[in-house]
């Protein structure tokens, strides 16, 4: 998985170090992309956006998080957002230093009449709801990209190879 700084939604990558945007409470992403900019982003491919819990999630209580991505025609993403994929509700116990969650962006959404830009929304980003909230702690990062990392992957052992 390649991530790029242009396409990040939360959190911020300095000198190579990836670093969470913190969410306590309901809170839009720190970045937004300007569709208006970035054309035919994925052209031909499927999009995703990949959120990775960098600090574990606190909370007094049984908090949850469902992180949302939108498109808006203002880049604070309040003016008539639009959701094109959402994960569901979250609890708090699941987001762990580590966990990952992935949620795909609609390639229909990108190319016929009813498209986001057809309908005014020239920037897509997240916003993070946080319901019987808030949290104390907890920090995420959000990339668009274009494959997958997961991590889980197994094979077998005890084989050599000649």
């Amino acid at each position: 998985m390649i991530t790029d700084n242009f396409l990040r939604l939360s959190g911020s990558l300095t000198a190579g170090s990836a670093t969470g945007q913190a969410v306590t409470t309901t809170a839009n992403s720190t970045n937004v992309v300007d569709l208006s900019l970035a054309r035919d982003v994925g052209e031909g491919m499927d999009l995703y956006v990949q959120f990775t819990v960098g600090t574990a999630f606190t909370a007094a209580g049984s908090a949850t998080l469902t992180p949302t991505i939108v498109v808006s025609s203002a880049d604070t993403l309040a003016t008539s957002p639009i959701t094109i994929g959402t994960s569901g509700t979250i609890a708090v116990a699941s987001l762990i230093a580590g966990y990952t969650f992935v949620i795909r962006l609609n390639p229909q959404l990108f190319g016929s009449t009813t498209t986001v830009s057809s309908l005014g929304a020239r920037y897509l980003g997240a916003v993070y709801t946080v319901a019987t909230g808030p949290m104390t702690a907890g920090t995420i990062t959000a990339d668009i990209v274009t494959d997958i990392q997961d991590g889980k992957k197994f094979y077998a052992s005890g084989f050599a190879v000649l």
